[in-house]
């Protein structure tokens, strides 16, 4: 194996970790803004409710960002590794 293929094989792993690590990033903010739209037309509906509703957004919101945060850790190590 030439040093050429190996400087481009761990290339190719660092930036094919960043991609996943921005597309994981991009899915989360799209699932959390989802969340939002659907909590913000629900409270309209039904304003009553406001205070259960806004709960259930913040720990949807918060599992979403936990998995989000994971799954970039873990590509972080990949690149890393």
């Amino acid at each position: 194996m030439t040093t050429l293929s190996v400087i481009t094989e761990v290339a190719l792993t660092k930036m094919t970790a960043g991609f996943a690590a921005a597309l994981c990033t991009f899915a989360a903010a799209y699932g959390i803004s989802k969340i939002g739209q659907a909590a913000m037309e629900a409270v309209a509906r039904q304003p009553e409710a406001g205070a259960d509703i806004r709960s259930n957004l913040i720990v949807s919101s918060a599992f979403i960002e936990g998995v989000a945060f994971l799954a970039v850790i873990v590509c972080v190590l990949l690149a890393v590794l």
